[in-house]
């Protein structure tokens, strides 16, 4: 199964060949942080939101229909139809 981010305001989708992603590589492939060491920071000082509420947890495993925000930008996860 293939996953891909996609901005909800239709950016370019990051496609992978996982049932999931985690948090912290979403944010890395979406160019939104320079680094891992970034994201880690970010999510951990209650940054990202994910299906709406604070999560700290960087290795949060986001399926397809999750969504998570950061810095005002919206994104859902969803499957890449093959």
């Amino acid at each position: 199964m293939k996953v891909k981010v996609t901005r909800r305001d239709g950016a370019t989708p990051v496609v992978i060949g996982t049932e999931y992603i985690k948090l912290e590589a979403a944010m890395k492939l979406q160019n939104m942080v320079p680094s891992g060491g970034s994201a880690k920071l970010e999510i951990q000082e209650g940054n990202v939101l994910v299906n709406g509420e604070v999560c700290t947890m960087r290795g949060k495993k986001l399926y397809p229909g999750d969504r998570f925000t950061f810095d005002g930008e919206e994104y859902l996860i969803s499957i890449h139809a093959t």
